[in-house]
């Protein structure tokens, strides 16, 4: 069945891949260093741009033998860095358990953090936690505005997120010489791609750091993606058809080299593979014929089948290739 985005796109995204940059027919993974882990959906926030569909009444949550096969196929692949995405990953009841088995066999450890998670019942110690573990947060701040954050994700969820960055900052988050990243993503709010992102980190740190005092790294800057909820509210508001064409039009073949799909394999809740987290969310599953999965085989041949694998394509990949690109790490291209 064709995605809500495929009718949209003039041109498929191979083909497009295929004229404009450099003869290529396709996308391959290149290594595999990033094992990024989706342990479920479950989360304390419903955020309009969410391309999980995340919210508080999921169901979806990773077990924890899932969690032991996800941390097997990081020691076959050697990956040096574990990405924990949901939902709230803190949320899970394995994700302390992931974070200090990845940590013990001396990996880095990315928690994919909403801040205001720290306030939930039973998280009271989980800052000194990622603190004590080294963990690098990424953590979702939609715009330093406090208006354009509760169009995003709701009344109450600025607030909780300055303190929460607060409390970061106080435990050496973000500060200069403690090595403890502390890093921001913007989303944009509407159908509009983001702005340059050196220029809006400046604008970030001005912004947070007069007004609270709060520093952090890094800020990313990371594309809508059209799928999942964002894409039913476009839809509602008669909005799809004008936001895919912008991305179409947009697309820049210097971001292909830096796709994060060519360096990483994304595991869902019940173990199966994909390119992405946003293929994920899409059930582009990995593997001919038979979708891989974690236990179905052992992770030393799952390596060997994912290094060298093309990448599956779809018209929403033009979201990471739009302007200066997308990806977990920010921007792709000046």
């Amino acid at each position: 069945m064709p995605t809500a985005v495929q009718s949209f796109a003039v041109q498929s995204f191979a083909q497009r891949v295929r004229q404009e940059a450099a003869g290529l027919t396709g996308l391959k993974r290149t290594a595999l260093e990033i094992v990024q882990i989706n342990v479920g959906k479950l989360c304390n926030q419903a955020c309009l741009h969410c391309h999980v569909d995340a919210g508080p009444k999921r169901t979806e949550i990773m077990d924890r033998r899932t969690a032991e096969l996800a941390l097997d196929l990081t020691r076959a692949a050697n990956a040096q860095t574990v990405d924990i995405t949901g939902g709230a990953p803190e949320l899970n009841a394995s994700f302390r358990f992931l974070v200090e088995q990845t940590r013990r066999d001396g990996r880095h450890v990315i928690d994919r953090c909403n801040l205001t998670v720290l306030f939930e019942p039973g998280q009271e110690d989980l800052a000194e936690f990622l603190t004590e573990q080294r963990v690098e947060i990424i953590a979702s701040l939609p715009c330093y505005s406090e208006e354009n954050v509760t169009a995003q994700r709701g009344q109450g969820v600025y607030d909780k997120s300055i303190q929460a960055l607060l409390r970061f900052n106080a435990l050496g988050y973000g500060q200069e010489g403690s090595g403890l990243l502390l890093n921001l993503v913007y989303n944009p709010v509407g159908t509009h791609l983001p702005p340059p992102q050196d220029q809006l980190e400046a604008d970030y740190k001005r912004e947070l750091g007069q007004r609270f005092g709060i520093s952090f790294n890094s800020l990313y800057t990371i594309t809508n993606m059209p799928i999942a909820r964002f894409a039913h509210s476009l839809e509602r508001e008669g909005k799809l058809a004008a936001y895919m064409q912008l991305l179409v039009t947009s697309f820049n073949p210097s971001t292909l080299d830096n796709l994060m799909c060519r360096h990483l394999v994304s595991v869902s809740w019940d173990g199966y593979l994909f390119d992405c987290d946003f293929n994920q969310m899409l059930n582009l599953r990995l593997g001919n014929g038979r979708p891989l999965r974690l236990g179905d085989q052992s992770a030393d041949d799952l390596v060997q089948q994912l290094v060298g694998q093309d990448i599956r394509l779809d018209s929403h990949c033009y979201g990471c290739t739009a302007g200066a690109g997308s990806s977990c790490g920010g921007a792709l291209a000046e």
